[in-house]
């Protein structure tokens, strides 16, 4: 090389090394297309499983069916649960309005919950049998058909249960926890300012009011009360007691449960759909919430759940 003049080997292995430049770049970008496209087709397939609802098209919706939603777990309005009083509609929504459904079956293991999820989807099931006479709606108590999850059965035309299951639990509870004494005996000093005078009366840390407890026992006994109408509507009847034998928070197997009149008969959802609806064809219309309705609905329910416990406890019809 003399000067800034190239020898013809010097000038090939520089084309030859900006060629590769060029080529390693064309590289780079086709990387950076694909990688795009994949976060692009990640997104949408997110998005339409966000808006996805149950739609169970199959070949045995085709035909002669029963319509199978589950109620399992504690009755929350947490939409990352199974057991919500909106996943329970969508499903019980679209077991109804299937064309080959000829019975809807609501499959109940769970201990109870909120009282106001449970009483949303007993007046939904009432709505739904208006709506659809021919379409009879019965509850089997799997496990477990207390409290809240009974209050929604006795929406239904009849309730089954496994000699063994456990049915009942018809009160109202809620609890908290008090550590005044111990305030007191390590020497903290509690402050709390309010507007209103009895805004803290659920707090822990504070001695409890007369005018607190009887406000709280009027609270319990209006929500029981109104659960203890809503078996009463449901049941007609077929319930045999007084409200103090048969709502006073206990409960019971199947077999006591059916001489008391809480279910009407022994029997599985399989059992049932045989014997009266002379078909083995179940299909499941359980809501089943998405990956990314489960993450949300989990950081709103600890949320939630945080300010419920720092105002001293919840409410369970338990």
């Amino acid at each position: 090389m003399s000067g800034d003049t190239l020898t013809k080997p010097e000038a090939s292995a520089m084309q030859d090394i900006l060629l590769a430049h060029l080529k390693e770049q064309r590289r780079g970008r086709r990387w950076k297309i694909f990688f795009r496209m994949l976060i692009v087709l990640y997104v949408t397939g997110i998005t339409i499983l966000m808006f996805k609802d149950v739609d169970p098209k199959t070949a045995e919706t085709m035909q002669k069916h029963v319509a199978v939603v589950d109620l399992s777990g504690e009755i929350s309005a947490a939409s990352n649960k199974g057991a919500s009083a909106d996943h329970l509609i969508r499903g019980l929504k679209a077991a109804f309005e299937a064309d080959n459904t000829v019975a809807v079956m609501l499959r109940i293991n769970s201990p109870g919950g909120s009282p106001v999820q449970s009483a949303q989807v007993y007046r939904e099931i009432t709505r739904l049998r208006e709506l659809n006479p021919d379409k009879p709606v019965y509850a089997f108590a799997e496990d477990i058909a207390a409290s809240g999850a009974y209050y929604i059965a006795s929406a239904a035309d009849r309730i089954y249960a496994d000699p063994a299951s456990l049915v009942g639990s018809v009160g109202v509870i809620m609890s908290g926890f008090g550590f005044s004494d111990i305030m007191n005996t390590v020497g903290v000093e509690r402050r709390v300012y309010t507007a209103g005078k009895h805004k803290a009366f659920m707090d822990p840390f504070s001695k409890e009011s007369p005018a607190s407890i009887d406000h709280v026992e009027t609270l319990l006994d209006d929500i029981h009360h109104e659960f203890i109408s809503a078996v009463r509507n449901g049941r007609g009847d077929r319930v045999k007691g007084s409200n103090e034998d048969l709502f006073n928070g206990l409960i019971w197997t199947g077999n006591q449960a059916k001489e008391l009149g809480l279910v009407d008969g022994i029997g599985s959802v399989r059992e049932i759909a045989r014997s009266e609806f002379k078909t083995d064809t179940l299909v499941d219309y359980s809501y089943k919430p998405n990956p990314l309705e489960r993450l949300a609905g989990r950081i709103s329910a600890e949320f939630a759940g945080a300010l419920v416990k720092a105002a001293g406890g919840d409410v369970h019809i338990r």
